[in-house]
């Protein structure tokens, strides 16, 4: 039995819901079905192998507790190669975020601060008692202040070239050294503290490089206009990496001594042949 509507004013209701009713149910249920189709957020993307980068530097951690010197060494050097990914990545998926640089700066300075200084910890600095827990921090203090600058520079205007030392290029240096020598440690012997000799000025200058105003080299980003203006740089880089494929660690040692000696040399020749303004 159909019941009767008592005041014109229910019937003008009546209408309305039959008018509009539909619509606006399936607007409701398309939007619904719209987020649930929604893809993975493009910080994802980026986020993953910032994420896998920091994984690296704890697994590295692990490694060397168990004094898996060699593989803990690999897995920093790993660990940079995510850290290349990441910015890439972001790049490509134009994924840049406050978000992004801030996690990729925590990531950093667990695998090339902590991790690399935990490292040389393992290698030398375990015999050098308090001495060595200062020189073992060194590359973790260093890298914190040097990411903290770095962002606060990023903020303000996007750079040609890194201000200091860029943490993952020590990281690999301590890294290709243990790699290099772990096994020839008696090439040292003619000194009277054997590698800690080379060792303690290699982790003092690299530390302060990180925190100096030096100019380093940047990696071009991967655009028409970046490869255009800086095609020689790109060139150097390609080089860089198809040594490094080829030699291995050796190629490491080689080339890292190469970026870093370059740099340091351009800024010493830069402060005191500069003309003045």
């Amino acid at each position: 039995m159909a019941i009767r509507l008592k005041y014109p004013i229910q019937q003008t209701q009546k209408l309305r819901l039959k008018r509009f009713g539909g619509r606006k149910g399936s607007e409701s249920s398309s939007s619904e079905s719209h987020r649930s189709r929604r893809g993975i957020p493009r910080i994802a993307v980026p986020s993953f192998f910032t994420l896998m980068n920091l994984f690296s530097g704890f697994v590295s951690l692990i490694l060397a507790s168990q004094g898996n010197l060699k593989l803990a060494a690999f897995l920093i050097v790993l660990a940079a190669m995510f850290d290349a990914l990441d910015g890439v990545m972001a790049r490509l998926a134009n994924a840049t975020s406050e978000f992004g640089l801030e996690l990729d700066s925590i990531s950093d300075v667990v695998s090339f601060g902590v991790a690399p200084g935990f490292l040389a910890w393992q290698y030398v600095f375990q015999e050098l008692q308090i001495t060595g827990v200062i020189l073992a921090a060194l590359p973790a203090l260093c890298g914190a202040v040097r990411l903290a600058r770095y962002n606060v520079d990023n903020k303000e205007v996007a750079l040609d070239r890194f201000r200091g030392l860029p943490i993952p290029a020590q990281a690999i240096m301590i890294c290709s050294f243990v790699l290099t020598f772990m096994d020839q440690k008696e090439i040292f012997d003619v000194f009277e503290r054997g590698v800690s000799t080379v060792f303690i000025p290699m982790i003092v200058l690299l530390s302060f490089l990180m925190v100096s105003t030096i100019p380093f080299d940047k990696l071009p980003k991967l655009d028409r206009d970046s490869i255009r203006d800086h095609r020689v740089k790109l060139l150097l880089f390609v080089g860089y990496l198809l040594i490094i494929l080829f030699f291995q660690e050796y190629g490491l040692m080689a080339i890292f001594t190469f970026y870093i000696g370059k740099g340091l040399i351009e800024g010493i020749i830069s402060l005191f042949f500069e003309p003045v303004q």
